[in-house]
């Protein structure tokens, strides 16, 4: 569930489909059970969210009422209640805020709780408006006690339409082969196949935050740890009271009416949004059954952070910090800690304190945070966590290996992985396909079911489960995990190179994530003699073509020269803007090198007039987004 326009909540589904019908696939779970259907079965679409990535934010329209503010440790504040709401109090009535609201909120503002980031969720009395909240704010962040104060807004999703599909269905051990080509397709897959020679995640866990869980499904076989319900509003989660929960089950996120959400919401369906996203991560898999996972031996931790009309700030800090092993208050603790967290969610404005803190908590507990970029084909700087610090914030690609029209970009995006192109590429084509339910409404109002969903939400998933196939095999061959920050690097070098241009206005990332790659450079062996670094080698006045790569890329290249011959090392062609960093017997960086060449565009040249006998190694570095650049060695 992905919420993107500015302070709103949405699910990042470009479009989203159901292979099956309730009359067609109404599974009884057995331990052993098999998924058939008839060759001339029909099958129809449920009507589940499609996005309109046009409409606007309806933070502005929504009033406020919850802040979240951190003290600075040491200041009474921080660790005295009443100080805390008589700071809170105070830059209440500096703000002069008129109007009943205004004079309700300045009276006896209410301490909810203490988040696990330690930060405090303070109630206001009254609900403010965005100027009146601005106001607010400004004056608490002026008090020198205070380290951050936010808006605990509550992110809504964006309007839905319904859509029909009727797929053709394969009734022999069922959809992988036709479907899921997001994880075996050479041109717009991650080379999953490959990689489950080598792993398939056993022993790590994986987290994802997001609107819960359907247990029962058919597919999740001994995979699914309980998890636990974060959801701390009553009319958010469709539980009894506000009182948060063990257990992660998916109440369902249907709106009854327009408008109930804020003004201009439309009602909508169940979107069972977590269950597809986490059958991404470790659907079960070589069991007869339905689809397949990426990590299918991992076990997924789900969190509910996300119900009817979204999901507040508060609770998703405290998923985090609960997710990656850290202490929340009330919460009983995390007996299974998650290497990865997957977060298929967001909203709009750069990345807030409140975020920002309980990611970096995270990161230092070991756990990467894997993110959506977002689907409104706009620079994700805009938005957050995608636009965070620590995390790895992942853009989506068609089944062309092509951008997908909805996807962010912009130089915060790491990598990319299959979120579907829509309609225009066809369906099964366009969709990316795992576990889901036909209900509309409760989780006992249909059956289950498969899905093909498209967006962001979907590609930040696949990178999610392909980090827990690199940990997993590395606890296998008896190596250390590798660290959060290890672990992006390792991601965004072994990215497959996007096999069509993506425009240099609009990069996402260094490539599609590769599986196998990944696992390849994760469990390499340390070179002991005659080592060097690993580069493409370059042949004498032979140019290597056709090359491109996001800003901020690299690409390592060799060249085994002769002394005595004047040597050249040239790009050129193309478009964007790259630079050539070059050492004799070693890696060069931008900082450490022999000789450079960083002119704009990609007309480079380095020259040696008196080389060694040895092997020159050459950086080509993507100052920006480029394609279509030639290199050559010339000696």
């Amino acid at each position: 569930m992905e919420c993107w326009p500015e302070q709103s909540f949405d699910h990042d589904l470009e479009e989203d489909f159901n292979v099956t019908s309730k009359q067609n696939l109404r599974i009884n779970v057995l331990a052993a059970a098999v998924l058939s259907l008839s060759v001339g079965a029909s099958a129809y679409a449920a009507g589940l969210p499609v996005k309109e990535p046009v409409r606007q934010s309806a933070a502005a329209q929504q009033g406020v009422e919850r802040i979240i503010v951190k003290y600075r440790t040491g200041t009474a504040a921080s660790t005295d209640r009443s100080a805390k709401l008589a700071a809170v109090q105070s830059a209440v009535a500096r703000a002069s805020l008129g109007g009943a609201a205004g004079r309700a909120a300045a009276a006896s503002p209410q301490h909810v709780r203490k988040l696990g980031t330690g930060a405090d969720l303070i109630r206001l009395q009254g609900r403010l408006s965005a100027v009146e909240l601005q106001k607010v704010l400004k004056e608490i962040k002026a008090d020198p006690s205070v380290q951050y104060a936010e808006a605990d807004v509550k992110l809504q999703r964006v309007d839905v339409r319904p859509r029909e599909a009727t797929p053709q269905l394969v009734p022999n051990d069922p959809y992988y082969a036709q479907y899921q080509w997001h994880l075996h397709s050479a041109t717009g897959g991650i080379n999953a196949p490959a990689a489950w020679d080598v792993a398939q995640g056993e022993g790590v866990v994986v987290a994802v935050l997001d609107t819960g869980i359907l247990p029962q499904h058919p597919d999740f076989s001994g995979n699914l740890l309980a998890g636990y319900d974060f959801i701390s509003d009553a009319e958010t989660s469709r539980r009894a009271t506000d009182e948060r929960v063990p257990g992660a089950l998916d109440y369902g996120d249907w709106v009854e009416n327009d408008n109930e959400c804020y003004a201009g919401s439309l009602a909508e369906d169940s979107s069972w949004h977590g269950t597809h996203v986490a059958g991404t991560v470790a659907e079960s898999t070589n069991n007869g059954v339905g689809m397949a996972g990426v990590a299918y031996k991992a076990r997924v931790l789900p969190v509910r952070v996300l119900g009817k009309c979204g999901g507040y700030l508060s609770d998703i800090a405290d998923a985090i910090t609960w997710a990656s092993g850290g202490t929340v208050a009330g919460i009983p603790a995390n007996a299974n800690p998650a290497e990865v967290i997957n977060m298929s969610l967001g909203g709009g404005g750069a990345c807030d304190a409140a975020y920002q803190d309980a990611i970096n908590g995270a990161v230092s507990r070991g756990t990467i945070v894997v993110v959506a970029a977002g689907n409104q084909a706009s620079n994700a700087s805009g938005y957050r966590p995608a636009s965070c610090a620590n995390v790895v914030s992942v853009g989506a690609t068609r089944i062309t290996g092509g951008i997908a029209s909805y996807s962010n970009f912009g130089t915060v995006v790491d990598l990319s992985g299959p979120g579907g192109g829509g309609s225009v590429d066809g369906n099964p084509g366009g969709y990316v396909w795992q576990s889901g339910y036909d209900g509309t409404t409760t989780p006992t109002s249909g059956a289950y079911s498969y899905m093909g969903m498209g967006g962001t939400s979907m590609a930040s998933p696949h990178v999610a489960a392909v980090a827990a196939l690199v940990q997993g095999a590395l606890a296998a061959a008896g190596k250390d995990p590798l660290t959060p920050a290890q672990l992006e690097t390792l991601l965004k070098q072994t990215a497959r190179t996007f096999p069509v241009t993506i425009p240099a206005a609009t990069p996402i990332g260094t490539g599609i994530v590769n599986a196998k790659a990944a696992l390849d450079k994760a469990l390499e062996e340390e070179c002991t003699e005659n080592c060097g670094p690993t580069a493409t080698p370059l042949t004498n006045k032979v140019a290597v073509t056709g090359l491109s790569g996001a800003g901020g890329s690299e690409a390592l290249y060799s060249f085994d020269a002769q002394a005595g011959k004047k040597l050249s090392l040239i790009t050129y062609g193309g478009s964007g803007n790259v630079s050539l960093y070059v050492s004799q017997g070693k890696e060069p960086t931008a900082t450490v090198y022999d000789a450079k060449s960083t002119r704009p565009g990609n007309s480079e040249t380095v020259r040696f007039n008196a080389p060694v006998t040895g092997t020159y190694y050459i950086k080509l570095v993507g100052e920006s987004a480029f394609s279509g650049v030639s290199i050559l060695a010339n000696q």
